[in-house]
């Protein structure tokens, strides 16, 4: 058996997955904002319209609709809406951003069963401090932590981490159309969670009432935090190991 070493990150890379982030850490306020006028599967719905607008003008990837929906599912739909649905169960913003670094070792975790990625020592070492120093915030919370809020935002990080694999082990497609595509997604399975859950107004009569923070925020999600990131964090992942590129999220 030849073992071909896989690449290491250059400076460049590493200063990408740092940005991508930093543009998701600033999600997370604008997630907060959002929810002032919308439900949580309205602002799925809203985040993912408006990333896969590019769909006209982008070939669809070398993969099945099933794979894309597949995708799709767990990358998007369950990530997103498990989170805007803890952050409506009361889930602080900054518990928030905590509970999703734990994609880092549900994905590091999953890559190698399934994809034999398996971390260097020097990464086990490094994840866990990380690990460690999750555990002494979380320590930190007071007894009127909502469980049910922080349990859905742990099931959207696992979902995050399944759809991170899945994305890796298709290294041969395009990072930028995948994010496209599986844009198309989310918004029929939050459509439907939206007329079955919502009492609140229906999502037209929501945009038309909506406050101008809350419809920049919708925006942001959909251009700033979802296109650009995920397409260049699909292409990391795609190029090295899952242990060298997940952890950036920890920033």
């Amino acid at each position: 058996i030849t073992l071909v070493p896989m690449p290491m990150m250059t400076p460049r890379d590493m200063a990408l997955a740092a940005l991508t982030s930093v543009i998701w850490g600033l999600a997370f306020v604008a997630i907060k904002l959002g929810l002032d006028s919308f439900s949580a599967p309205q602002l799925t719905v809203l985040r993912f319209l408006i990333a896969c607008l590019p769909v006209f003008f982008v070939a669809r990837p070398n993969l099945s609709y099933a794979r894309i929906v597949l995708i799709g599912l767990t990358l998007f739909t369950g990530q997103f809406l498990l989170l805007f649905l803890a952050f409506t169960e009361g889930l602080p913003a900054a518990l928030a951003s905590v509970s999703q670094q734990m994609q880092v070792f549900f994905t590091v975790l999953l890559a190698a069963a399934f994809l034999r990625d398996i971390p260097t020592v020097r990464q086990g070492i490094g994840m866990t401090v990380a690990f460690a120093g999750l555990a002494l915030i979380a320590l930190t919370i007071g007894s009127d932590l909502p469980l049910l809020g922080l349990g859905l935002g742990l099931a959207a990080a696992l979902s995050w981490a399944v759809g991170n694999v899945l994305v890796k082990r298709h290294a041969d497609v395009a990072a930028f159309p995948l994010v496209i595509w599986c844009s198309l997604v989310p918004p029929v399975p939050a459509l439907l969670v939206a007329a079955a859950f919502d009492r609140g107004p229906q999502l037209p009569t929501a945009l038309l009432n909506a406050s101008w923070l809350s419809i920049g925020a919708a925006l942001y999600l959909g251009i700033g935090a979802t296109v650009i990131p995920y397409a260049v964090w699909g292409r990391l992942l795609q190029r090295y190991p899952a242990g060298a590129v997940a952890p950036f999220a920890l920033i």
